[in-house]
């Protein structure tokens, strides 16, 4: 029995389009939800927080550039049908992303006077990336519609993916920090996970709606049997993580990274069950992946660069936040 190469390939690329978005979401939506909670915060805790995500905020974001190269030489005919439909919010989100990085920078050489400034710049572009985000995801599940029904699902998908990001960054600065900004941070997570379960429930009734295929995959004997255990589990994470909220900070700081991969999970069922609702599409009910798919020597010659790179960027990943681990000390510049 001999492997099919060209089936199993476009396969392969698809499941590693799928993780790096996946960390991604997790990784980058920690510092993103610490750039909104500026808002709520401080001077003195805005530095704290800068300090939390310092050694992390850029490499994380090395898993959206894997993911959209993947996309982009894996699956150029979706690559292209997705940014069509998506070009003014994938505009934001990069002009987000550039603002967060000049703005990081820069609040750090100007004048005292001209930090709130650059503060501000901070927040603003952090928020606009995650809206962006939330707005693309809101319309893909949709099917890439693009009318007002479609703006208006993004809409409300951009607003609880943002809380959802600040419940990430809230359940980072609790394992980050310590003292009254700590206690404030639980208080903050309380809150983002209030409209992160309203995100979550308006992106799982809306999509099985999406399609009368995913319908069928989600609602049909056995598959409801089968895929119960996603929103059951995820309900009660949801249930014990609010629960948990009442009891932090613990003595000792105990147990302080509970949160942050306990939401790390419950972003990994939903994303699992994304993944199961438009399987086997990658432009939903449009181009599957193996249509969408480059040629199979291109693939192979690609997943042999993936081999020797992706080793690479998650080895440098875990020793980073392994060195840098513990709690954030005060802000300095070189």
């Amino acid at each position: 029995m001999t492997f099919d190469w060209p089936t199993a390939l476009p396969l392969i690329f698809a499941g590693l389009m799928g993780l790096a978005i996946l960390i991604y979401v997790i990784l980058d939506g920690f510092d993103l939800g610490i750039g909104i909670l500026f808002a709520a915060a401080e001077d003195a805790e805005q530095d704290t927080m800068i300090a939390a995500i310092g050694p992390f905020w850029d490499a994380n974001e090395t898993w959206l550039v894997l993911a959209v190269g993947l996309l982009l030489v894996a699956f150029p005919m979706a690559h292209g049908t997705i940014l069509t439909a998506l070009y003014l919010p994938v505009f934001l989100l990069l002009v987000g992303l550039i603002l967060r990085g000049v703005a990081f920078d820069f609040r750090a050489k100007v004048p005292a006077g001209r930090k709130h400034r650059w503060n501000r710049i901070f927040f603003l572009g952090s928020a606009t990336a995650s809206l962006a985000q939330g707005y693309m995801l809101g319309v893909y599940v949709l099917g890439l519609d693009v009318g007002l029904g479609g703006m208006a699902f993004g809409a409300l998908v951009a607003l609880c993916l943002s809380a959802a990001y600040a419940a990430m960054g809230s359940a980072w600065l609790i394992y980050k920090t310590e003292g009254d900004l700590q206690r404030k941070a639980v208080r903050w997570l309380r809150t983002a996970l209030v409209l992160t379960a309203l995100g979550m429930v308006a992106v799982s009734l809306a999509t099985p709606f999406a399609s009368p295929r995913i319908f069928d995959k989600w609602f049909l004997w056995p598959e409801i049997l089968y895929l119960s255990p996603l929103p059951i589990l995820s309900a009660l994470l949801f249930l014990w993580l609010w629960r948990q909220t009442f009891h932090l900070p613990k003595p000792d700081d105990r147990h302080a990274l509970r949160p942050f991969l306990t939401l790390a999970a419950i972003f990994a069922l939903g994303f699992a069950g994304l993944a199961w609702s438009f399987y086997p599409y990658v432009v939903p009910d449009r181009l599957t992946i193996w249509q969408a798919a480059s040629a199979p020597e291109s693939l192979a010659f690609i997943l042999v660069g993936t081999v020797v790179v992706l080793p690479i960027i998650i080895f440098y990943s875990f020793y980073a936040y392994r060195v840098f681990g513990g709690k954030a000390t005060d802000l300095t510049y070189d």
